[in-house]
Formats: C-alpha cells, structure tokens, sequence
C-alpha cells in the first residue's frame, strides 16, 4: 500500500476551460437572475385598521392599491387601538361598551372582551404585554387591567377627565394627561402613584417619547402647541407653538402625534385646522405642513415610515401621505368618526 503523501502527490486539481468572456457572461446571467428572483418575491403587506366611532366597526385599508377591503365588527364605539407586542392580535377600546376588544388579526375576529370600566379613553400595555392601563374619564382615574384574566386589579386617581396614557419602555413610568387640570401626571407602575405633576398647555392629549426615551412631547388640544419634557427631571424643556395661514389659534387643535423611529422627525395633527405639522425634532421648529381631511385626528406610520396615516373625524376619511415628497396621495372614506388608524405588516 503506497504512502498516504505518495497518494496525496498522485491527486491533481481538476481544472476546467473555457472560453474567454463566458466567465464576464456567468457574472451578468447571475446578477440578471439575482434581480428577477427580488422581483417576483411578494409584496410585504401594508394593512391599515381605522376605528370608526359611529359605526361600531373597524375599517380595513390596503395601502399597496389605497383602497378599502372590508371592515370588521367589533363593540359600540370603537376608539383608541394598539397592537398585541407579537404583532398578530389588535386591542381596540370601545367608549360606550367599555370593554376593550381582542381581534385576530389572521382571522379578522373577535377572540374576547376585556372590561375597561366606564368610558374608556386611551389606553397602553406594558412592554411585556401582560398590564395595561386605561384613562376613565368620567371617574378621573386610571384602571389597571391585568390581560391574561381580564381583571382590574387596581386604580390610580388622577386629575380629571385623563385621556392620554403612555407607558415607559422600560415599563417603570406611566405617564397620564388630565385635559381639565392641563397636567402630566407621572406614575411610578410599581407603588401605583404619582410622583409628579406636570404642568403643561391647555387640554393636554397625546404622548410620544423619542426613540432614546430622553424627551416626551404631548399635544395641547387647546393651546395650539406641543409641550417638551425631559425624562430625566420631568421638567417642561421648550413649547413648540403652531401657525397655519388663514386659520384662527382656536381653531389649531393639535391631537395626534406620531414620532419616526429614528426620532428625526414628529408629526402633529392639528385638528379643526385641517393639516399635518412636519416638525424637526433636533430644532423642534415646524419644517413643512400638509392638508388632510377636515378634523385631522389620529396618526399612523407604517414601518418603512415612508406612508403617514391621518384619520380625519369629521369627513369621514382616511388620508395618506408620502412622508418623503411631504404631499397628500390620496383620501379613503372610512367609517363615520374615524378615531385612530393602526398599520400591520
């Protein structure tokens, strides 16, 4: 038996010819099928969910052909919705019903109710999913709900008529609007208490944390303005104030509020004045303004942030935007009173 390096000596490499420019050929065919494969994958879907307050349903939207494709029933007066963090069931608060309605989102059903208590607001989860809190305005408080039982293990008093609640990533902090007080209140999830209040503009709504959770900026309804705090002190840091031409300031409502993942840019709804502000959020100064439908309202943004969603209350309409061009594309009729807009890919 010959020597395994005698044998290694007898192997040569196999070598292969061919034609000069064949290997430049290969490399185009290559990349030709690499482009026609990337081409025929399909489309991630882009869904949008509006809520319509008048109609007792949810109406959906595919924002690749920008039209309705159904709607889907759920309890009287659906309001403020947020996404399961699995991203395949949506909760939807309804104000008349006050229960808070799980939807599958593969099957379009209802799986369960979960009570809220009287005239539920606006509500958030903890990160884990399993807690969530709600705005009662009529008792001035905040439930807290556990989502598994579907029970109300406890309530925080607050000042009155609360509607915004915004949960810290972290799950620590509460932070609650009382539109009547014109405070923030800050709750600590672990007491159950208020350790601060926050004085801000008039009628505060919404929240929204930049993405580094050093800034929570909330709209001021009547006060035409979005109102800056720091997280780190819970002081009020600036005022960002808005202007549309030829609207009077009582008629600048700003509502919803939205914030780009890179947190470079908000969006602010401003109500009864019919438009979106674009605001620069390093300089906090407004860049651009876009007409939407009349009432804007809600806000939504779909992952690529590339499509802002605006449910406008009182036309009965849903208008997209595309962020990059800062221009309305096209309006949907939607439900009567749409509420707030959720986007599922």
């Amino acid at each position: 038996m010959s020597h395994p390096n005698e044998m290694l000596a007898m192997i040569q490499p196999i070598r292969f010819s061919c034609p000069p420019g064949a290997l430049k050929g290969l490399t185009a065919l290559s990349a030709a099928l690499l482009v026609a494969a990337a081409t025929t994958l399909p489309a991630r879907a882009q869904t949008a969910f509006v809520s319509s307050e008048k109609d007792h349903k949810l109406t959906v939207v595919d924002l690749k052909t920008q039209a309705v494709t159904g709607t889907i029933a759920t309890c009287k007066r659906p309001r403020h919705m947020v996404l399961m963090p699995e991203g395949k069931q949506l909760l939807v608060a309804c104000g008349d019903s006050g229960q808070a309605d799980l939807i599958d989102l593969a099957t379009r059903k209802s799986v369960r109710k979960i009570g809220l208590g009287e005239d539920p607001e606006i509500f958030d989860l903890t990160p884990d999913g399993k807690t969530l809190y709600v705005s009662n305005e009529e008792d001035g408080v905040v439930g807290v709900v556990d989502v598994a039982s579907g029970k109300r293990s406890g309530e925080i008093k607050v000042g009155e008529e609360p509607e915004g609640v915004l949960v810290s990533r972290d799950g620590k902090t509460v932070y609650v609007t009382s539109e009547v007080a014109s405070l923030v209140h800050v709750i600590d999830a672990a007491s159950g208490k208020v350790t601060k209040n926050i004085k801000v503009g008039k009628r505060p709504r919404r929240f929204a944390l930049t993405p580094d959770g050093s800034q929570l900026w909330v709209t001021n309804e009547l006060g035409a303005s979005v109102t800056v705090i720091g997280t780190k002190d819970h002081e009020v840091v600036d005022t960002i104030r808005f202007e549309v031409k030829g609207a009077r300031a009582a008629d600048i409502t700003p509502v919803g509020l939205a914030m780009t993942t890179d947190g470079k840019r908000a969006f602010v709804a401003l109500g009864k004045a019919n438009h979106v502000a674009f605001v620069d959020v390093a300089s906090r100064k407004v860049t651009d303004l876009v007409l939407a439908g009349k009432r804007a309202w809600g806000l939504g943004l779909n992952k690529a942030q590339d499509r802002l969603l605006v449910a406008n209350g009182l036309s009965d309409d849903l208008t997209i935007i595309d962020v990059g061009a800062v221009k309305a594309l096209k309006t949907v009729a939607v439900g009567r009173v749409p509420h707030s807009v959720v986007v599922v890919e």
